[in-house]
């Protein structure tokens, strides 16, 4: 590994994640409020069947730290930071481990500060993985859902704060579309004030790809770089990855401008995913050396050997 996890990285990684479990797990209780509040969510998965998604209140009373969260995000996300982050992260090796000691790091993140659920990060990946082998999804799937977030090792890579971790995705480089949550706060965008970009296409064509444009950066938008390089994953689990964050996109309907005929086949693919990594979460925890042998063998098989990170 190229990074050294001492005492002090350690704690300091972990005041970084106290604040970042919180608001992300508040951010997947403000997608379910707004799911709920357009009567948008239709999932054929069966393990969430007996679960009540009725009984959620309007994702616009969602807490201030959430709104917060939003108008930093919002105001930070410019097309100049996009493309510099990028640069950044190819020229640059962070950090050279397995998958499964990546699952193990990112448990280096979590404290008893969350307040949806008392297990850890890795607890999440393996629900969600055990919530799609339950339903039989193919192993490829499952262990997308494994991997899903490992692109929160941002928070040892250097992160600025939140804004560059978690939240809803959307595309930079051309008007920000009023699908986004709270669109108001973009006006604080430099962006926002430059007439070149803010058009409906700005920097892209009409049906140029999904592939092509910039999403704004953060942990689905990282690891999908990282698996696209390194894994062979199916190019409908590098989907889930890179879009499971992209509401405005795959619930509100924005961008199908820009979409070219594949794109729509990946939507498909992402929305079959989404509840398995929204309603997953529970207190109950996996067994993980019962299920360890049956996921190190689909990571073998898929993502094999030392990932450079």
């Amino acid at each position: 590994m190229v990074i050294a996890v001492t005492p002090e990285v350690t704690q300091h990684v972990k005041d970084v994640a106290t604040k970042l479990d919180v608001i992300s797990d508040e951010i997947d209780e403000v997608n379910i409020l707004k799911l709920k509040e357009r009567d948008a969510f239709t999932s054929e998965s069966k393990f969430d069947s007996e679960k009540d998604k009725t009984t959620f209140r309007q994702y616009e009373d969602a807490c201030d730290r959430v709104k917060n969260f939003y108008a930093e995000q919002h105001a930070k996300q410019t097309l100049e930071y996009n493309l510099r982050i990028r640069k950044q992260f190819q020229d640059n090796v962070r950090a050279r481990m397995t998958v499964w000691e990546a699952m193990e790091l990112l448990n280096e993140l979590v404290d008893e500060s969350d307040p949806d659920t008392s297990v850890g990060q890795i607890e999440h990946l393996l629900q969600t993985a055990e919530a799609m082998r339950k339903d039989g999804k193919p192993d490829w799937m499952q262990l997308t859902g494994l991997v899903h977030d490992l692109g929160k090792l941002l928070c040892f890579f250097g992160a600025e704060g939140q804004w560059d971790v978690v939240g809803d995705t959307f595309v930079v480089g051309c008007k920000f579309s009023d699908k986004i949550i709270y669109p108001e706060t973009f006006k604080a965008n430099p962006d926002y004030n430059d007439p070149k970009l803010m058009t409906e296409n700005g920097i892209y064509e009409p049906g140029c790809g999904l592939d092509n444009v910039l999403l704004s950066w953060g942990h689905d938008e990282y690891l999908y770089h990282i698996m696209k390089r390194q894994s062979t994953l199916p190019r409908e689990g590098l989907s889930m990855i890179r879009y499971h964050s992209f509401y405005p996109w795959h619930r509100e309907g924005a961008y199908r401008h820009l979409m070219n005929d594949d794109d729509h086949k990946q939507l498909e693919a992402v929305l079959a995913f989404n509840p398995y990594d929204l309603y997953s979460k529970s207190d109950a925890p996996v067994k993980v050396e019962e299920v360890k042998e049956y996921y190190m063998g689909l990571i073998n098989k898929y993502m094999p050997g030392v990932i450079e990170w």
